[in-house]
């Protein structure tokens, strides 16, 4: 010691420990000098025989290992600088260069949500040089292959027996297997004697044994513990759990769905509560909004000790709330994904305005639901005819096979169409998965019947595919008009000349008068002003109206408005349809040129997609370099309408071949020879951006692709690299309405109740909006309304399990 530490400012501190060591005691940090009477030269790696090295996430550790690394050597040059004794990094640890050579010698399995593609460094160019460390322990070129295991999450069921007894039976027909996993004997049989009643044979293995293979295409009910159930397509197999099939709180609750209680409030919010770490938002009934600060223990009364939770409000006050109320708080979730609201102040009246402003805007919104719908209960008009044996000639003529979400809703349409009361239904479905082949029908019936029927659009371009959709199915000899020819199209309007006019809110102008309206058909309705919506609102009290989204609407909210409007929702994807290749990759020039080059070899067109204006021409100018015969068009936000639509109308008449636009193409636009989807920056989008942005291509019976660019692997945050996977994984059709559950269904319960309904879900939290509203329906319809009433039993017996009784929590 004395020959290592010469320099005076060690000497005191250095004839202490002298002291102390000699006269036989130990003194703190012992075991960190102990390496200059016994140098450090061997590792756990020289105790291990030929071991496989399983590293998760590899780029994840070795930055990690680079943060350890810097850490150490900060810390030593703090300690060093204070004359403090310490020994260099490198006589306590290995180093890189040392760790880097064990490795290189070891076997080793590397798992990467990403896989090798989004790993894979382009040395020649990179648009933004992101200033990331990295040591390069897990050199991508030392794997020798790759193996890719598809997993997915599974649907959940909250207790719908139907729906999983129809997919079992289905999944069976497929070759595919299914293995219910349950937590005890009991549970088990239960499980199979409730499918059993659904005409679904299930065995009950209470043993699984290796020799299983995931051919056997058998539904199997067996036990264990599992966290949770997933699917792996590859092999076939799903795994579902207790909480899969059944509510948390209800999982022990086996009677019919008919009789079986609501699920609680805490039971609501358990299911949130396994994601909520300290930093959530979270919205407490009483108080409002504040942030989770995680669990504690306090000392109540001598001998025991009790859970809270932490919550922080503003000005950092504090609330404590005791385990057993969980059912108080909900985790915040809004429309808008990703928003910070606001925290709410801690016994102020802030929370209670707000809980009475959106009560009031709530009530007016659902009277005005109410009386619209009573309205349209009085309203009597003649029922149309039955089908006619033209109108089974003209569904016949479709060259595909409809699909039974198709089915069942051009079933509703029909029986609103019977009826004498104007229809008004909302028609959702994924993007491409048939809406208009359903209006279609619904419009032929009309006009047999004499009636005539406007399609309205947002935008031209959307009109414009609408109108070519018709005009193929329905043989119109009509085309885009002029002016003048546009005012000879009024006036047959009006003398009952034209059956279907397709347009945009030109159709609503005070000059347009319909013979015999008697069919109105809205695409994406959310997207027209206020004024337009209202003229619409007027309409719906007279004639038919059906209206189509594309965006989920969340069956809670669904539930909440039941009797307020009529739904039909299509989940199935058509038969021909191919998933889209969804490749994660860095920006790579050599990734681009082939997979536009690939996609113009058959003739087809590509979006890309780049949502900086600034820098959009830069991107196109570099494309042409990379592709000189590409055509291309490049459409942004901030032009003005007429140029934006004639960018939008030259792509889709295949004038051009590449589009790099912002993602103002990612609603609505239907162009089946665009089959490659290059994002750039894909990190920078939300998950429910990514999928609609995903769903302009794969429209068709060709493969689609869709390259999701990120400038490097070590710059993803965690929350960024789990979205990429989760749109990596579910290139499946139809995961569109399990996807980005939370994400989508916000924005469609705002598309559903207008914009102002939307604020106010941003302001009170989803849940707790669609508890108030229900509440609401059930006031206005005059219906009992049980109070809120709670009861707190005090045993005073501490229930909480003792720290020791779980030795290792790691």
């Amino acid at each position: 010691a004395k020959d290592y530490w010469k320099a005076p400012q060690y000497q005191k501190e250095l004839l202490e420990l002298l002291l102390t060591a000699e006269s036989g005691q130990s003194f703190e940090g012992w075991e960190y000098l102990f390496p200059l009477i016994n140098p450090l030269d061997s590792s756990l790696f020289d105790y291990l025989r030929n071991p496989l090295v399983v590293v998760d996430e590899p780029s994840e550790v070795d930055q990690e290992l680079d943060r350890c690394f810097t850490k150490l050597n900060e810390h030593y040059s703090l300690v060093n600088e204070a004359g403090s004794l310490a020994l260099a990094p490198e006589k306590l640890f290995m180093t890189v260069d040392g760790l880097r050579a064990r490795l290189d010698h070891r076997q080793r399995l590397e798992l990467r949500l990403l896989g090798l593609e989004a790993a894979q460094v382009d040395t020649q160019f990179d648009t933004e040089q992101q200033n990331v460390k990295t040591l390069f322990l897990f050199p991508v070129e030392a794997c020798l292959a790759e193996h890719r295991m598809r997993s997915q999450t599974t649907q959940r069921y909250h207790g719908r027996i139907p729906d999983l007894a129809h997919n079992l039976t289905k999944w069976q027909q497929s070759g595919e297997s299914s293995i219910l996993v349950m937590p005890s004997l009991g549970v088990a049989e239960r499980v199979v004697e409730i499918l059993r009643d659904y005409s679904v044979s299930a065995e009950l293995r209470p043993e699984l044994s290796h020799s299983i293979s995931a051919n056997s295409q058998g539904i199997l009910v067996t036990l264990g513990k599992l966290s949770g159930g997933c699917e792996l397509p590859d092999a076939k197999l799903r795994l579902l759990i207790e909480t899969d099939i059944f509510d948390e709180a209800a999982s022990s609750d086996f009677r019919p769905a008919q009789t079986r209680r609501k699920r609680t409030q805490i039971s609501a919010f358990l299911s949130d509560f396994r994601d909520l770490k300290p930093g959530d938002y979270v919205v407490h009934v009483d108080h409002g909004i504040g942030q989770f600060q995680g669990l504690q223990q306090m000392q109540v009364s001598p001998t025991t000790k009790r859970e809270f939770m932490l919550l922080t409000y503003a000005e950092g006050t504090k609330l404590y709330v005791p385990v057993e109320r969980l059912d108080l708080v909900q985790k915040f979730s809004s429309a808008e994904s990703g928003s910070r609201p606001g925290v709410d102040k801690l016994g102020g009246l802030n929370w209670q305005k707000t809980k009475s402003r959106v009560k009031k805007a709530m009530r007016d919104m659902a009277e005005e639901l109410l009386k619209l719908y009573a309205e349209r209960k009085l309203v009597r008009r003649d029922p149309f005819s039955e089908d006619s044996p033209w109108q089974q000639e003209f569904e016949d003529a479709f060259e595909y096979q409809l699909t039974p979400d198709q089915e069942a809703a051009v079933e509703d349409i029909k029986t609103d169409m019977h009826s004498e009361t104007p229809m008004d239904r909302l028609l959702c479905g994924d993007v491409g998965f048939g809406k208009t082949e359903v209006a279609m029908r619904a419009a032929f019936k009309a006009i047999a019947d004499g009636k005539q029927i406007a399609v309205l659009a947002p935008t031209t371009v959307l009109a414009y595919q609408h109108f070519k959709t018709f005009q193929q199915r329905f043989e119109l000899l009509s085309r885009f008009r002029s002016a003048k020819e546009q005012k000879e199209t009024v006036a047959r309007l009006s003398e009952g000349k034209v059956d279907i006019a397709v347009g945009t809110h030109r159709i609503l102008s005070k000059d347009i008068e319909f013979k015999s309206l008697g069919l109105v058909i809205v695409d994406e309705e959310q997207r027209f002003g206020v004024a337009h919506k209202e003229k619409l609102k007027q309409m719906r009290r007279r004639v038919d109206v059906l209206t189509m989204s594309a965006t989920p609407i969340p069956r809670t909210l669904n539930m909440s408005l039941a009797g307020l409007r009529d739904m039909s929702v299509i989940e199935t994807p058509p038969s021909d349809r191919l998933a889209v290749q969804t490749h994660v990759v860095q920006f790579n020039e050599g990734v681009i040129r082939s997979a536009i080059e690939m996609e113009l070899q058959r003739n087809g067109q590509i979006f890309f997609v780049h949502n900086r204006v600034e820098t959009i021409y830069s991107i196109a100018d570099l494309i042409k370099k990379l592709v000189p015969k590409a055509r291309i068009g490049v459409g942004h936000g901030q032009l003005n309408e007429t140029a934006l639509e004639d960018v939008m109308m030259k792509f889709i008449q295949h004038e051009t071949d590449v589009l790099v636009a912002t993602t103002i193409i990612e609603n609505g636009i239907d162009i089946p020879l665009a089959n490659t989807m290059i994002i750039d920056h894909a990190d920078h989008y939300g998950l429910s951006q990514l999928y609609q942005l995903r769903g302009r291509v794969g429209r068709s019976s060709r493969r689609a692709y869709a390259y999701l660019l990120i400038p490097s692997e070590q710059t993803l945050t965690p929350i960024a690299r789990r979205r990429l996977a989760a749109i990596r994984e579910f290139s499946d059709l139809g995961s569109g309405f399990r996807i980005a559950a939370l994400d989508l269904e916000l924005r469609g319960a705002g598309n559903l109740l207008g914009g102002q309904q939307s604020g106010h879900i941003d302001s009170i939290g989803f849940d707790l909006y669609c508890q108030m509203l229900e509440r609401t329906v059930h006031e206005l319809r005059g219906e009992p309304i049980e109070d809120e009433t709670t009861v707190t039993i005090n045993l005073n017996i501490d229930i909480r399990i003792p720290e020791d009784y779980i030795s290792d929590m790691g």
